[in-house]
This record gives structure tokens, C-alpha cells and sequence, in this order.
């Protein structure tokens, strides 16, 4: 077949007919309806309006149900709160009843008085003085007289075979009459009894603490420079926002969605830098103050913002407990459950292929809330943990019980235990990609860790939780600091598509203690108190603060609450779940059950002596278990080390021991030294074997880890 020349329009049509395949058939777009056409000059008219037909709340059955539980509980909450104050209700009744009895009297008494003659009687009065021997006008005189006493005497009387005909009636009645009848006189009296300003019935909700209109928002956003002033106009001509929702109550506080007028030259991004002035403007705290853009994929554009205004400081009072604390599994492809916002909603942190920060002052939940994540791991049997703490205190050590590997502390023998595990760590990364490249598409389609590839291939997922980055950084060379960001660096940059999951955390937020090379590349970070706006961008970002996520304006009462940051323009202030240490450690030893069922129990939960001990309920003095932590790293420890160890790790228990007391409670638990002198770098002193203190402990136990 001669080749077509350069140039030439070719038919695929006739080189397909050629090779005996069927010609594609042109396809051709469908004739535009007339409704749609540009010239149409009906088409908008007819155009049906996208918005939905039936309300948020009646989309749904499960909504609809939602509603009216929420109805019922309402009703019952009303029932409850009215219905034991019927009794107070019943005396104001009486009360209201009382005074509407005296204002009745008073109205009444110129009806029963006879006022109506008085005013004849007195003018008949004064002409009879003037003319006393007028006959005719002292006997008119005399019979207007008359006709007052007799109108007195049968209106009073009325009134009274009224009242006593009523009372008796009430007396004779049935008990049910009796009730009916007294509320049909006792209710229209308490009617006019009432005043302006009084209630019968308190009210079901606190008086509201915080007001909020229209005008009053357009006034604080003016002052804050978000609207143009305009000196000496009208105010009908000033610039407004137009509120496309509310100002409405919303659960406890105010609810607005508003847009920014056309032509100021402001947008959503300044209202949120001028928050601090906003909620100045109105009178409230900038806490309550809760701002973020309406984005295009919810019907917003570039000046719509959300702005909900609390009543008062929606992260205080009783803690919220965890729901991990009472689950028995959990999946870590899952949302861990992580607290909840101002407005009460439910907080979910998804964990896999993600890397997590946590920074913040000392004393504010940090680790609380890092344990969290943890947390989540312990309850699915193929999490791998790593753990690593710096600070070496008693926050971390349950993972005994289910750690792969527990570094503590930041002395020299902890040091080299971190650096070994990272090495671990890298080498564990290398060998998985290596074998998710040789997997086909078919079992690994994305090149990363599935559920299946876990299951199939015993890939557990990895997770890497290291508290306290600063005490290893303080205490590092600097050639071994740099190391350590670098495998850092390198694990939560590449290890998410190995199944590695990072969370980390530092105390100091500063740029020694959150290197740039390894914040930036972490995913999710979550930032408690801290001391202004730069500490708070050291954490969550550069420019996070001017966005409204800021640490900064959290304060010592905001124990647990933090601003987390879950991408470029996600930021949501937390109110953590309440973990403490008894129900983590209870979570522990729930996960090493589940490990061990599912054969995953590995590494140093494998061989830790206190660990089984605990899990086989065998009971070991607390001096011989604390002793075994703090040597964990070390085969031998000088007296002095060992004692200082111990006061980090409880000073409450440990603060008054000395060299003697020490020796003595070891002895009274059973541990038989060999020698009191240990050899550690060449330098003879005081001290203990790891293995004498181990001697202590039942054999079975030594027996069940390999001992």
C-alpha cells in the first residue's frame, strides 16, 4: 500500500474498510432544546430553580426521626422542669389571684356605691343650702337620697348572695367540679392580678447573655474597618451586608451567614484577620467568635462568610470521656474520634496517610490529646506501635504492654535506643516498598498498603508516636540531631504510602524544637495554648494565625483544647476527648489481648517482663516493675542514675529516696544483688543489674518471655 503523501487529508473511514473493520460512525451532538437556546427570551423564565424541594430537616427519614426525638426529648425536658414547680406556680397563682381580687373591688365599688346617684345627691345638696326654705327641692332632695340607699342596698346585696351563692356551690361540689370551679374564678382573677412584667411560669432556658442583630453586626464590621463609613450620609445609604441566613439562634448562640458588599474592596479572608476587633465590637470575647469562609463547593464566594457567636466560652465545663475508651476493636482505616467543636458536632482525625503534629505550653493536654490517636491504634491487633518519649515520665508507659519498641527518656543508652529505631524504622520502609513495586496492580493498584496487602502479606501498619522532641534534640550532638530529623523527615514524607503513620510532638514551639524541614511536610497539626500568634504559626503553619487559626487566643482554663489544622484552608478549634491515664492503661492491656489472639504481639511487648506480668494478673511490687522501666535501655545503672530516674518517672513516690531506702525496699521485694558495684564505661561505682532485679520476678513469668 502506497504511503499517503506528507500534507494529504486522509479518510480513516477507507484505511479501516481496508483492513475489514466497521467505519465509526460520526457522532453528533443532540439538537439543543428550544428552552435552552441562547435567543430563547423565556429560558430563564423557565428555567427550574436548583434548590431543593423539601427542608434540610425533612430530607431524609433519618433526619425526620432525628427531629422529633429531639421534639420528644424536648417535650419531656419542659414536662420535667414545669412540673416541679407547680407548687411555686400555684402560690403565685393565689397571689395574682389576691391582688386581681383587689383591683375588682376596686373597680366595682362606684357600680356598688352608687357614685352615679352621688353626683345628684351633691348637687341637690348645694341649691338646698342656697334656698333652705324651697320646699320642692328638699323633697327631691330627700328622694334622690332614698334611691341611693335602696340602689346600695340591692347591688350590695346581689354581690353578696353572688359570693356566697358561688362559695357554697364550691363547697357541695365534687372534688373535680370543685377544681374546675376554682379555676374558672381563680384564673380570670390571677388574668387581672398580673403586671407588665409579670410571669407565671419561669423560664425553660437561661435569659440569653449575648444579643445579636443586623444592625448590630453591620456596626461592628464597620468599625472594624470591613465597611465604609461614609461621614455625614444617611445611614439608609451606608454599605450592609446582605445576610443570606440569620441573624438566627443556634443551639447556644447566634447563628449568621453573610456576604460583604460589592465595591468595599474587603473579603471573607479580612473579615477573619479582624476578629479580635469583631468580637470587641460585640461585646464578647474573641472566643466565642467562631469564623470561616462559605466556599464555592457550599454556595459561597470569595466575601461570604459563616460567623456563629456563643453565648458564652464554649470549651469550658466537664470533659467529654472518649469513645475508645469503652469500645472493644477498632479499625485504624477508620476516623479516629478526637473531640468535638464549639457548636458541639463531632470532631473525626483520619489517621491513615497522614502525619500529625502536636505542639503547645506545658500543662495543657498536649499529650492528653496525642495519646488520643494512639489510643486508636491500641484497639486494632495489626498496629505495629513505636514509641519514643523524651521526657521519660509515667504518660507512655503503659505501651509496654504493646510496644514493638519503647524508647524512654533522653539519656545516652535512650538516645541510641531512638536512633536504632528509626534505623529499624527506615529499613522496614525500604523493604515494604520493595515489596509493594513487585505486587501486581491487581492486588496493589495504587502502590500502597491495603487492608488486603496487611491480611495477606502480615504488613501490619506502623505507628510512630514520639512526645517530647525537644528533650532528644536539647540532648543530641548536632551531626546526631540532624540525622534524626533527616529519618524523620524521610519517614513522614515517605512512609504513608508504606503504612507508616507519624504523630509527633514537642513542648517549646520554636524553630530548635519544630525543625522547617520536618513541620512542613507533616499533614495535620494541632496546637494548644500557646504564647502569641508567631508560636501559634510555628506550629500550625506560617499564616495560619491571620486565617483565624490561632492558638494564642486559648487560655491556662482551656486544658485539652487546641486548634487543629487539617489542610491549606481546614482549621477547626477542639475541645479533646477526656483519655486519662487509668483508662489508657486499661486500653493497653486491650490491645496486647487482641495482639496476642491475632499473633502480633512482637518486639519488646514480647519480652516485657512487667508487661506479662500484669497481662498473666501476677502481681510484682511496684519498686521491682518501676526499676525494670527505668533500666529498660540499660543492662546496668549506677545508684545515683538510677535514683534520678525514678523521681522523673514518679516524684511523688520517688522524691525522699535515697541510696539506702532504695536498697532496702528492693530487698524487702525480693531482688538479691549479685554485686553492688557495676562497671559502665570504665568507670567503677554503685549500682544494679538489670538481671538481679528480673531475679525478683516469678519465674513463670521469666519463662513466658524467654527468659
Amino acid at each position: 500500500m502506497e504511503a499517503p503523501a506528507m500534507g494529504s487529508v486522509h479518510d480513516l473511514n477507507e484505511h479501516r474498510a481496508a483492513r475489514g473493520d466497521s467505519p465509526v460512525t460520526p457522532v453528533t451532538a443532540a439538537p439543543a432544546e428550544a428552552v435552552d437556546r441562547s435567543d430563547n427570551p423565556l429560558s430563564d423564565w423557565l428555567t427550574v430553580p436548583d434548590a431543593p424541594v423539601l427542608p434540610a430537616w425533612a430530607r431524609s427519614r433519618a433526619s425526620i426521626a432525628a427531629n422529633v426525638t429531639a421534639l420528644g426529648r424536648l417535650t419531656w425536658w419542659h414536662t420535667q422542669y414545669h412540673g416541679l414547680r407547680v407548687p411555686k406556680y400555684l402560690v403565685k397563682t393565689v397571689l395574682l389571684a389576691t391582688r386581681g381580687f383587689f383591683r375588682a373591688t376596686v373597680g366595682l365599688w362606684p357600680t356598688l356605691s352608687a357614685r352615679d346617684h352621688t353626683a345628684m345627691v351633691r348637687a341637690l345638696a348645694a341649691q338646698a343650702a342656697l334656698k333652705p326654705e324651697d320646699i320642692e327641692l328638699a323633697a327631691r332632695l330627700q328622694a334622690a337620697h332614698a334611691a341611693r340607699t335602696q340602689t346600695r342596698r340591692w347591688r350590695f346585696g346581689v354581690a353578696a348572695v353572688g359570693v356566697a351563692a358561688a362559695a357554697t356551690g364550691i363547697a357541695l361540689a365534687d372534688p373535680l367540679l370543685q377544681a374546675g370551679m376554682t379555676a374558672a374564678v381563680v384564673g380570670p382573677l390571677a388574668y387581672l392580678g398580673r403586671g407588665k412584667e409579670t410571669r407565671l411560669l419561669d423560664q425553660g432556658a437561661p435569659p440569653l447573655k449575648v444579643d445579636m442583630s443586623a444592625q448590630q453586626l453591620n456596626d461592628a464590621l464597620r468599625a472594624a474597618g470591613l465597611l465604609k463609613s461614609g461621614s455625614g450620609k444617611d445611614e439608609k445609604d451606608l454599605p450592609k451586608v446582605s445576610c443570606s441566613m440569620g441573624p438566627v439562634r443556634d443551639g447556644r448562640g447566634w447563628a449568621v451567614i453573610f456576604d460583604l458588599p460589592r465595591g468595599g474592596g474587603k473579603t471573607a479572608s479580612d473579615v477573619l484577620a479582624k476578629r479580635e476587633v469583631i468580637a470587641q465590637e460585640l461585646g464578647v470575647d474573641e472566643i466565642q467568635v467562631i469564623m470561616s469562609r462559605v466556599r464555592a463547593a457550599k454556595g459561597g464566594n470569595a466575601g461570604r462568610v459563616s460567623m456563629w457567636v456563643a453565648d458564652d466560652d464554649p470549651y469550658l465545663g466537664t470533659p467529654n470521656p472518649s469513645p475508645l475508651e469503652k469500645a472493644e476493636r477498632f479499625s485504624i482505616w477508620e476516623p479516629v474520634p478526637f473531640g468535638q467543636d464549639a457548636r458541639g458536632t463531632r470532631v473525626n482525625i483520619p489517621v491513615m496517610w497522614q502525619s500529625m503534629f502536636f505542639g503547645g505550653l506545658p500543662r495543657r493536654g498536649k499529650t492528653f490529646s496525642q495519646r488520643l490517636l494512639t489510643a486508636a491504634g491500641l484497639l486494632d491487633a495489626f498496629v505495629r506501635h513505636y514509641v519514643a518519649d523524651g521526657k521519660g515520665g509515667a504518660d507512655w508507659m503503659p505501651m509496654k504492654a504493646v510496644a514493638h519498641r519503647l524508647v524512654m527518656g533522653a539519656e545516652d543508652d535512650a538516645i541510641d535506643a531512638l536512633k536504632a529505631m528509626l534505623a529499624e524504622l527506615l529499613a522496614e520502609m525500604e523493604r515494604r516498598f520493595a515489596l509493594l513495586r513487585d505486587l501486581p496492580t491487581s492486588v496493589c493498584p495504587e502502590g500502597k498498603l491495603t487492608p488486603d496487602i496487611v491480611a495477606k502479606y502480615n504488613l501490619p501498619v506502623i505507628f510512630v508516636t514520639i512526645d517530647e522532641l525537644q528533650e532528644y534534640f536539647t540532648a543530641m550532638e548536632k551531626d546526631d540531631r540532624e540525622q534524626v530529623i533527616n529519618d524523620l523527615c524521610r519517614i513522614a514524607r515517605r512512609g504513608p504510602a508504606a503504612g507508616f503513620i507519624s504523630n509527633f510532638a514537642s513542648q517549646r514551639p520554636d524553630a530548635d524544637s519544630v525543625p522547617t524541614k520536618l513541620r512542613e511536610i507533616i499533614t495535620i497539626r494541632y496546637s494548644t495554648q500557646v504564647v502569641d500568634r508567631a508560636s501559634s504559626d510555628m506550629v500550625l503553619g506560617k499564616g495560619k494565625a491571620a486565617q483565624g487559626a490561632d492558638a494564642s487566643v486559648l487560655s491556662e482554663e482551656h486544658k485539652g483544647v487546641g486548634v487543629l489544622v487539617t489542610g491549606p484552608a481546614s482549621y477547626v478549634t477542639v475541645r479533646a476527648d477526656y483519655l486519662d491515664g487509668p483508662s489508657f492503661a486499661a486500653l493497653c492491656r486491650k490491645g496486647r489481648v487482641l495482639r496476642e489472639q491475632a499473633g502480633q504481639l512482637t518486639g519488646d511487648a514480647a519480652g516485657d517482663v512487667t508487661a506479662a506480668a500484669d497481662a498473666a494478673g501476677v502481681s510484682v511490687p511496684a519498686i521491682v516493675s518501676d526499676v525494670l522501666e527505668v533500666m529498660r535501655h540499660a543492662p546496668r545503672m549506677f545508684t545515683t542514675d538510677l535514683l534520678a530516674a525514678l523521681v522523673n518517672l514518679d516524684e511523688d513516690v520517688y522524691g525522699d529516696h535515697n541510696a539506702e531506702r532504695l536498697a532496702a525496699d528492693l530487698e524487702a521485694a525480693g531482688v538479691k544483688r549479685t554485686s553492688k558495684q557495676v562497671k559502665i564505661n570504665g568507670a567503677n561505682g554503685a549500682g544494679y543489674q538489670r538481671r538481679d532485679v528480673e531475679a525478683a520476678v516469678p519465674a513463670e513469668i521469666l519463662l513466658s518471655v524467654g527468659r
